[in-house]
């Protein structure tokens, strides 16, 4: 048995250390895990949806004890934390009152007397995440899959094992039975045996694209499902014609909440050349007001990376496209775990921040002559999780959004996740979908029922 310790980003220090558990404990874990879905699936949907509605009200309830030990174990500044929980207890809600209604069996006409498609969960499924959003990312995946029938078990960033086990307290404190959601403390080389587990029928991932090509190729090996949420390297796109006052503080929003550590994040800026100088001195004057800081002071915008090796790669990626030829207008510095909010101009798209996928508080700015420029400039690149559009002419911009190689396309708006719409990517941004009607079909037997007199 090892042990995971957790440390604070922004003091260094130790917070807590974990035992992880052995290989006989996860496999006795599966197997309670499975045991439970024979029950469960039993359920009414009115009975799980008194149990969800308890897990959104526990979230509101004791969203600062949830929040302080997310903010302790990587960085999130303290109301984005909040944010964060409160954003689950939605989530929580929205499926407690869809799910019946989504999964209700649908009726097709055919020469049958009746024939109908019924929607049945399949059994436990592993979520594999990231630290980034240690609540959300888990929560959408939870939600959904519990209120279909499904057993989840987490397999959980190691840096935030403190989160996972308050996720679990949430659904035991919400009087879920046992086992229906189980977090492993185990680490990444775990994965692959409990993805051979014939009791796990499913997996599903957000994280780095390395991490989704290994699991998804140990899911197709074993033929079992699979939903990849990956990287993105998202663009905003901005027109000579966009409210620039709104727009740069759309902008500013997408690239630095969270400390710039998410996979939607407006990473990519590109403007129309006919307006750059004034947007950019604008943009930079808004980003030099952001405060960093403690992110425990209900203050702070800016909070720590959630690693000092998290800092150093981003480190690396600025300096490089710094040394290709782009010029450095605010930031650059980094202390520990700290990355000044920074922006970087006259980029390229053979420069390192262009190309890669930046996590953290750094923002690239390539200008544009035509829109079609822009878009190939947008289309440039190996992911597509989304794209933002900014325009005073909304019916011009809508007419683009088939051309956004893109799992989303949002007008005058950051990327952003919604329970009521799916969300997912395209290229190696992964497949599949979270979220709406759409996420909660992914990890259920559709069943063709067909009956003759």
């Amino acid at each position: 048995m090892g042990t995971k310790t957790s440390i604070n980003p922004y003091t260094g220090k130790k917070i807590d250390s974990f035992k992880t558990h052995t290989k006989t404990e996860v496999k006795e874990i599966l197997s309670q895990a499975d045991k439970r879905f024979y029950k469960w699936r039993e359920t009414s949907y009115s009975e799980r949806k008194k149990l969800m509605l308890a897990a959104a009200l526990e979230l509101k309830k004791n969203k600062k004890e949830y929040a302080q030990t997310m903010t302790n174990e990587m960085g999130k500044p303290i109301k984005q934390a909040i944010a964060e929980i409160e954003k689950c207890a939605w989530v929580c809600e929205y499926y407690a009152e869809h799910a019946e209604k989504q999964l209700s069996n649908e009726t097709i006409k055919t020469d049958a007397h009746k024939s109908y498609v019924s929607y049945e969960p399949i059994g436990v499924v592993l979520a594999v995440m990231p630290w980034n959003y240690p609540f959300w990312q888990v929560f959408r995946f939870a939600a959904p899959a519990l209120m279909a029938g499904n057993i989840g078990v987490l397999k959980h960033a190691s840096n935030v094992f403190g989160s996972a086990l308050n996720i679990e307290k949430v659904f035991k404190r919400a009087g879920f039975p046992e086992y229906c959601f189980t977090t492993l403390k185990v680490g990444s080389d775990m994965i692959e045996e409990i993805i051979e587990n014939p009791i796990v029928k499913a997996v599903t991932l957000t994280g780095s694209g390395p991490a989704g090509s290994s699991v998804a190729s140990i899911a197709g090996k074993n033929i079992k499902k699979s939903v990849l949420e990956l990287g993105g390297n998202n663009a905003l796109v901005v027109l000579n014609d966009c409210d620039i006052d709104t727009t740069i503080d759309t902008c500013v929003q997408a690239r630095f909440q969270n400390t710039g550590q998410s996979c939607i994040a407006g990473k990519r800026l590109l403007v129309d050349a006919s307006i750059s100088e004034e947007f950019i001195q604008n943009l930079i004057k808004k980003v030099r007001e952001l405060k960093s800081g403690d992110p425990m002071d209900e203050e702070t915008y800016i909070g720590t990376l959630a690693r000092e090796d998290l800092a150093q790669d981003l480190e690396k990626q600025v300096s490089a496209t710094i040394q290709a030829g782009a010029k450095l207008e605010i930031g650059g510095k980094r202390q520990n775990a700290y990355f000044e909010p920074t922006v970087v101009s006259s980029v390229t798209s053979d420069m390192a921040m262009f190309k890669e996928e930046t996590f953290g508080p750094a923002l690239s700015i390539t200008t544009f002559e035509t829109i079609e420029e822009a878009i190939e400039l947008s289309n440039t690149s190996k992911f597509g999780l989304g794209v933002s559009i900014f325009s005073e002419n909304i019916e011009a911009a809508e007419k683009l959004a088939y051309r956004f190689d893109e799992g989303a396309v949002f007008i005058n708006e950051l990327v952003k996740s919604d329970p009521r719409l799916p969300f997912g990517g395209v290229k190696e941004s992964g497949y599949g979908r979270e979220l709406s009607n759409h996420g909660i079909t992914e990890f259920v037997n559709r069943k063709t029922v067909y009956i003759n007199k």
